[in-house]
This record gives C-alpha cells, structure tokens and sequence, in this order.
C-alpha cells in the first residue's frame, strides 16, 4: 500500500514536471512567433505579448526546478536558484511594462495604425486554447498532491490565459473597427498585467505565498 502511494506521487510530480516544460517550450514558441509578426504587421500589442512570453519562461524555469524539489521531499520555500529567477523575472517584467506604455502613448501620438492585426487573433486563439489546458492539468495535479505551490502556477498560468484574452480583444477590435488606439490599449493592458506579476514574483522572492491574483501573504 505505501509502495503503492509513493508510486503514485511520483507519478503525479513527474506530470507537474512535464507540465512545466510544455509551459517553458511553448512560451519560447509563442514568444518567437508573436514577436516576429509583431514587428512585421507592426502591431504592438502582439510585440509586446510575444515579449511577455520570454519573461514567463524565466519563471517557468524556476517553476520547473522547484516541482523537482519538491518532487524529492524539499521545502515548498524557493531555494536560492528560485529567489534568483524570481528577481530576475520580477525586473524584466516592470522593465517591459515600462517599454510597453512608453510605445503605446508614442504609437497614440503619432496615430500609427497596425498593418493588420489578424495573425494577433490567430496567436491569442491557440494561446486561450493552450493556457486553458494546462490551467486545468495543473490545477488537477495540484490538488492531488495537495499542494499549494503547485496550485499558486496554476493561477499564474491563468493569468497568461487573461494576457491571451486581452490580445485577442485588441486585434479583434481593430480589426472590426480600424481603430488604432485599441493596439495602443491592449499594449498598456498587458503593461498593467505585467507589473502585478512583476511585484508578485519579487514578493514570491521574499517568502510571501501569492497566487497570481494580486493577494500575497506570509507563509
């Protein structure tokens, strides 16, 4: 019966383990994509989505080492690597808040419009589709391990899932309307998503248990 249980919760990390790789590769994939039509169809908010995905692989990162530790019996609290790549992924983030806003109010200035936003559409469909999928599998392995670091990703990756929602009602909306300030307004909104997850990954840094939904406490 124990063999049996122990069998089981290896089972269990080794999926949050493959979870977490699917997460790191399809960020890098969606980061090279988004960024490169970006730039081309000239739309910032699908530039700037793509940018968002490089920084969630430096969390992902962390995210996957974190599930082998504790997949081998280690403490939930992240380890000094974690703290590491929580800092860094922290920076990054207000760093390209910071960028986006700036390239919004310049693009709304100057009245630039997107040469088309339709492969933005195209990114956030398979995106939702993606992030909804591993939202639920993590969600599933977490409760089974009963774990709440597991559980906090989880959130983290809905939260992607909203950056995805916002993508897509900015391009649709352009590419109904024509109206460029809504590129510019979807680049601000992931701005604003990205630096809630740039104060939680310090605050994650610090010790705090956050779950990606913009409450933090002390463990």
């Amino acid at each position: 019966m124990f063999c049996d249980k122990m069998l089981r919760l290896q089972q269990l990390y080794r999926t949050a383990s493959l979870l977490a790789l699917v997460t790191i590769y399809y960020n890098i994939a969606e980061g090279v994509v988004s960024v490169w039509l970006g730039a081309d169809d000239e739309t910032i908010a699908l530039f700037g989505f793509g940018l968002d995905s490089f920084v969630e692989v430096i969390s992902g990162i962390g995210i996957w080492h974190m599930v082998r530790r504790l997949g081998q019996g280690d403490s939930p609290d992240p380890d000094p690597f974690e703290q590491r790549a929580l800092r860094i992924t922290g920076s990054v983030f207000y760093i390209l808040a910071a960028g986006l806003v700036a390239t919004a109010l310049i693009s709304i200035i100057q009245g630039h419009h997107p040469v088309t936003t339709r492969w933005g559409i195209v990114v956030a469909v398979i995106s939702i589709a993606t992030m909804w999928a591993l939202t639920y599998y993590k969600m599933k392995v977490g409760m089974a391990l009963n774990s709440p670091a597991i559980l906090a990703d989880a959130a983290c990756t809905r939260t992607c899932m909203q950056l995805s929602v916002i993508l897509l009602a900015s391009s649709a909306g352009y590419a109904m309307t024509g109206i460029g300030y809504l590129d510019a307004a979807g680049s601000i909104l992931i701005a604003i998503l990205s630096i809630r997850e740039g104060r939680e990954a310090f605050q994650k840094a610090r010790g705090l248990s956050c779950s990606c939904t913009g409450s933090c406490r002390s463990e």
